[in-house]
């Protein structure tokens, strides 16, 4: 069940690359997850229960060290409502 909403915004530093490259390979890895997800200009919003949101998190930033970033920031937002949520149900009014 869709219980949490995640916003996760990653800032990774690598010396050669920048930062756009990088933040296009955390957001191929939230696409393969599976999980339902919007990219915004500051961050990306993912559906998901709690456990796949920080299973996530965490191959996000395994794979930011795999590609010798030197340090990641992770910014991360959760709205959980355990009887289930969805992105829509915050944003249909608009």
């Amino acid at each position: 069940m869709t219980n949490t909403l995640m916003s996760i915004q990653v800032i990774p530093k690598h010396q050669e690359t920048g930062v756009i490259p990088l933040v296009d390979e955390a957001i191929s890895i939230i696409e393969q997850s599976g999980l339902k997800y919007e990219v915004h200009p500051l961050e990306t919003t993912i559906e998901g229960d709690m456990n796949a949101c920080l299973i996530l998190i965490e191959q996000i930033n395994e794979r930011m060290v795999e590609l010798e970033c030197e340090s990641i920031i992770s910014q991360v937002k959760f709205y959980h409502v355990p009887d289930g949520i969805a992105m829509e149900t915050l944003t249909e009014k608009y």
